[in-house]
């Protein structure tokens, strides 16, 4: 029985084919903005309501969706991961389906994410009377701004739920071929603003001042020697300032200058000790100068780690699929993803699929943004036999 359930979910016929490409291209042209997905969860909504799931529950953490569907046969209860959200982007080049909203962008692969999702829901729900456990899809709005599953969980949608498992498409990947690590996979994302305060005045009267540039200056040269003198030369670690603000005219001393960062590693306990440390350097460099500086932390997400059983599973999984050769090694990356709650509180895995277009990898976050739609179909075949997988008891 699970042998002809598997068969006939992972065949992807006419249907399924062109339902995957019509989702992707459908979501693709009307992006929106972390926490603003309204449009895309009106999509989402109508499609899982006419699949019957077992519960449909809305406006989850804003805008998020959670879908059940439970099986008729006791195992594992499975959550599904798919995010929601574009960014800050105007699309180039003429794709017929390109962005309709001028500044905003599927520029991450995130429509790709939630075509596969709704798929995999749709063949699940046909078979769920041979199902073993319980699926439960999440699309999750505001990963862009690492801000979209803390809420999600805090709401209980891992409530039930002993097993996780999502996908990001990758554009620097071949497609055909999936990455699974076990382990970190990715770093900690950690944005953070400092607000660097003095006394303004007159360009040429700078003793009656405290110059907020000079002590913003001076931040941003010590933060650096949190890498090169306060970490192991061993542990990666990037401490990145890419934004400051501050003055009005070249003659007036300005009083107050903002600094944007984020850091980024691999180590929970490494990531804790240094966001202290930038509060406290930049903190005490302010002091010294007479002048003040606050820090915020705006954004944060773990660090991305697999269950290393799970990451087997799914590895063996696409191999069985795909072919050995298929399934290749990931080197870790200090792009951060969110995704990493789900992790952090249940054993899981998260994979990246292939999705490089003809012309060669291209980076995600650009304008230029593309993937190779034949990765839609190798997603949801690995995505389900995963699930599959992973429903099973024992």
């Amino acid at each position: 029985m699970a042998s002809e359930l598997r068969d006939r979910v992972l065949e992807v016929d006419t249907t399924t084919s062109q339902h995957l490409q019509m989702h992707r291209r459908e979501l693709h042209a009307v992006p929106e903005l972390g926490f603003k997905e309204n449009d895309t969860a009106t999509y989402l909504i109508e499609r899982l309501d006419s699949l019957s799931v077992d519960r449909l529950q809305t406006g989850v953490a804003g805008t998020g969706i959670v879908a059940d569907i439970k099986g008729g046969r006791p195992g594992h209860a499975v959550m599904v991961r798919a995010d929601m959200d574009g960014l800050p982007i105007t699309e180039a080049g003429d794709l017929p389906f390109r962005s309709s909203r001028r500044g905003v962008m599927h520029a991450c692969g995130h429509d790709v994410h939630m075509a596969v999702a709704l798929e995999v829901a749709r063949a699940l729900a046909a078979h769920r009377n041979q199902l073993p456990g319980m699926v439960r899809f999440v699309f999750q709005p505001a990963e862009e701004i690492a801000g979209g599953a803390k809420p999600m969980i805090e709401a209980g949608v891992l409530s039930g739920i002993d097993r996780v498992v999502g996908l990001h498409v990758w554009a620097g990947l071949p497609t055909g071929q999936v990455s699974v690590r076990s382990g970190a996979m990715m770093a900690s994302a950690d944005g953070f603003t400092l607000v660097v305060r003095g006394q303004g005045g007159h360009g040429a009267m700078p003793d009656l001042t405290v110059d907020a540039v000079v002590i913003a200056a001076q931040i941003v040269t010590a933060l650096q020697t949190l890498v090169s003198r306060e970490t192991s030369p061993r542990a990666p670690v990037v401490v990145t300032l890419g934004s400051v603000h501050g003055g009005s005219a070249f003659n007036i001393i300005a009083g107050e200058v903002v600094i944007q960062g984020t850091l980024r590693t691999f180590d929970a306990r490494l990531r804790e000790r240094l966001l202290q440390r930038v509060a406290e350097l930049a903190g005490g460099i302010a002091t010294a100068m007479r002048g003040t500086c606050e820090f915020h932390l705006e954004s944060a997400a773990p660090p991305v780690v697999n269950d290393a059983a799970i990451a087997g599973l799914v590895a063996d999984v696409a191999k069985d699929l795909l072919g050995t050769e298929a399934v290749v090694p990931f080197e870790p990356l200090m792009v951060g993803e969110d995704v990493a709650y789900f992790l952090d509180a249940r054993p899981g895995c998260f994979f990246l699929l292939g999705g490089a277009p003809d012309s060669g990898p291209v980076l995600h976050h650009t304008a230029e943004f593309r993937v190779d739609e034949r990765c839609l179909a190798i997603g949801y075949r690995v995505m389900s036999a995963a699930v599959l997988r992973l429903l099973e008891p024992g």
